[in-house]
């Protein structure tokens, strides 16, 4: 290499070091601009009750946190829900009924506000920064408002949020229109509400519009400018004038942020022309800080900033800081292409992705403290418009904070050894995070995500199986469609410890499911230790009500090891437990060898079981109160033989209590006693208590 070459390669490495001390100051700065103090640290959420004579009702799911001790993902804020808070305006709810603003919230109450209301929440803890959830109304055509909010403390330091409903409000079937005044999408499809395939029917089936208008949240975070106590009062109040007919506040996460991270060895984008006030799009200074760091063995830092970056970030063998996720923040448009992408992708967007599996993939790429912002506001399966995709083996992500995108997580395998920590996924088109064929070796832990529009954490064995993985500890609040988690397939798969609430249609909070043209589940499959609260949802295409978990034989037997052990089913919408077939394939497909231990339930609309499915299943240490009619509802695969049902359940002791008419798994009812009542009237089940 000549010495001029020599020289020019070197001389970016120190620009970082030059302009260290501007970063720092800018760090400095930023901090400041929190409100954070010397050494701060984020603080963990608060554990405990209403405080007597009326303070903050801290909950985890809007539970009781003593309720989900040690489940669910350890978060760095606290979470108040409005229904809890002081407020002259109008709670709503409860509500489970789908296409409501009660059904999609949290704990299925909100507070709903006119222009001059309030709601204020005490904090539990110091905070320097809030995350208010929230849903105001669309434009009549669509498309979405900007209406305002004020916020201030303790009657002063009032600052206003922009609430936008652009990224809410979706109509009609799947896959969806933004056009509140769309006629039918798919009138060659069965449609619950005439009970007809409209195309087929005459006269023609009228619908009303908006017809199906659904994911009605949305997020927004705020840096309150300096540092609170507990015992502060925040109060949201919808100002006069504002365009927003009603406001509804769903909850308020309050955090301490701590200090921006600062790493100073490191290629920093600022010295590669990254542009911090999101004037300019940064992607190209990104891409060539990743090609120094790579040949300089440095990490790549993100200084605190906006950065616009518009199209994905292809990384491999990289590792990528950002001062955290509320101070760096990667945001960028949606982008048309100009034709479609081989894979069929229309537009692109902001997102980090690994390289295709069938390009040889990424490894050792390891992203961590930075936000991704995208600006997807329609659902297009074939748009690669996701915040991290691609092919990652042998990497880690952690600490981001992912909205508006499609999915938070998309990994096509084959690819082993990835390692998902401490990240919050929300306000997502469809899933959150999804491990599709042959995804190996790999977790998702410590993870919160909220308001996905698909199932939140999946494991999809799509022609290749995933194996060996582990869905541990994560909480996932809010599905609009489908499921809390679901695994489709694969072996040797563990599901632990997550708290998954208030799934709100067609699924539930735990799926184990033969569909989507998934490999068979082989080996064994643990589903240990979960939480799950306001689960089971209406299934539109069968009209009934689905099981906080449900196993779904549709294209396979379920025949796997599985065994489902230490699992709270708390205030399920219907039964607790699913075990179903799809009609047409009643006599082709089976569940067997599921076995359940040390099961708790309380609360259910329906029955603990239901067995629409032939097969078996064991039963052990089940203890069950509040329920709301017979203990097991039990139709087999609808035949109704003299020999009883196909589904048979096996006793093997301590399943105590009972349903409307007796032991919930009574000597009667065993091994395959007819119980079927096909959609029994609905007992709203009391609020879960301590065991």
């Amino acid at each position: 290499m000549s010495r001029s070459s020599t020289a020019a390669a070197a001389e970016p490495a120190a620009r970082p070091r030059r302009r260290a001390a501007a970063v720092v100051a800018s760090a400095t700065a930023v901090a400041v601009g929190f409100g954070i103090l010397a050494g701060g640290t984020t603080a963990m959420a608060g554990t405990g009750k209403a405080a007597a004579g009326g303070g903050p009702v801290v909950t985890r799911a809007a539970l009781d946190p003593a309720l989900v001790a040690g489940r669910g993902a350890t978060v760095g804020f606290s979470e108040q829900e409005a229904e809890n808070a002081a407020t002259n305006g109008t709670v709503i709810g409860p509500g489970r009924d789908a296409y409501t603003l009660p059904a999609e919230a949290s704990g299925r109450k909100a507070v709903s506000l006119t222009p001059g209301q309030y709601v204020e929440f005490t904090l539990p803890s110091a905070a320097n920064a809030i995350t208010v959830r929230y849903s105001i109304p669309d434009a009549p055509s669509g498309g979405g408002i900007t209406s305002p909010l004020d916020v201030t403390v303790n009657g002063g330091h009032r600052q206003s949020m922009s609430l936008t409903s652009q990224y809410a409000w979706l109509y009609n079937l799947y896959p969806f229109s933004n056009d509140p005044n769309a006629d039918i999408l798919h009138p060659d499809y069965w449609v619950t509400e005439c009970a007809c395939v409209p195309q087929d029917t005459t006269p023609a089936p009228v619908f009303a519009k908006p017809f199906r208008p659904n994911h009605f949240y949305d997020e927004q975070r705020l840096p309150l400018g300096r540092t609170y106590r507990a015992g502060d009062k925040v109060r949201l109040k919808v100002p006069a004038g504002a365009a927003a007919a009603t406001t509804t506040i769903d909850l308020l996460d309050s955090q301490l942020v701590a200090p921006p991270k600062v790493d100073i060895i490191a290629a920093n984008v600022l010295a590669f022309g990254a542009d911090p006030t999101g004037r300019r799009d940064s992607a190209n200074a990104i891409d060539k800080a990743i090609a120094f760091a790579r040949l300089t063995h440095l990490k790549v830092y993100i200084p605190p900033g906006t950065y616009q970056v518009n199209r994905h970030i292809v990384v491999d063998n990289v590792t990528i800081e950002g001062a955290g996720s509320w101070y760096t923040t990667i945001k960028g448009h949606q982008v048309d292409l100009a034709k479609p992408a081989p894979d069929g992708s229309v537009h692109t967007g902001v997102g980090f992705y690994g390289k295709d599996a069938a390009d040889g993939g990424s490894s050792h790429v390891h992203l961590s403290g930075f936000a991704i912002q995208g600006d997807v506001r329609e659902r297009i399966d074939t748009d690669q418009v996701n915040g991290i995709g691609g092919s990652l083996s042998n990497s880690t992500i952690d600490g981001l904070y992912i909205q508006h995108t499609k999915v938070g997580m998309w990994f096509d395998g084959p690819m082993h050894n990835l390692k998902i920590t401490n990240n919050v996924i929300v306000d997502q088109i469809a899933d959150g995070i999804n491990f599709h064929t042959g995804v190996t070796d790999s977790s998702i832990s410590d993870n919160f995500l909220r308001n996905t529009g698909d199932d939140a954490l999946a494991m999809w064995s799509e022609k290749t199986e995933d194996a060996r993985n582990t869905i541990d500890h994560n909480t996932v609040q809010t599905p609009v469609l489908a499921n809390g988690i679901a695994v489709y397939g694969g072996t040797d798969n563990t599901v632990s410890a997550n708290l998954i609430a208030d799934p709100i249609r067609e699924g539930s909070a735990i799926q184990v499911g033969s569909r989507f043209g998934s490999e068979a589940f082989t080996g064994h499959l643990w589903i240990t230790d979960n939480t799950t609260v306001r689960a089971g949802t209406y299934e539109l295409n069968w009209n009934i009500g689905l099981g906080a978990i449900w196993f779904y034989a549709l294209e396979k037997n379920i025949d796997a090891d599985i065994r489902v052990t230490g699992d709270n089913f708390l205030d399920s919408t219907y039964n607790a437990i699913m075990l179903v077939s799809d009609f047409p394939v009643k006599d082709l497909y089976s569940i067997t060898n599921v076995h359940f231990k040390d099961i708790k339930v309380d609360g259910t609309g329906t029955s603990v079981v239901s067995g629409r499915t032939a097969g078996s299943a064991s039963f052990e240490n089940v203890d069950a109160r509040n329920v709301g009619a017979v203990g097991v509802n039990n139709c087999g695969s609808f035949h109704f033989t003299p020999a009883g049902s196909e589904f048979s359940l096996t006793d093997l002791g301590g399943n105590d209590g009972g349903g409307t008419t007796g032991a919930w798994l009574a000597p009667w009812e065993l091994p395959n006693t007819i119980t079927c009542d096909d959609r029994p009237p609905v007992v709203a089940p009391p609020a879960p208590s301590a065991w």
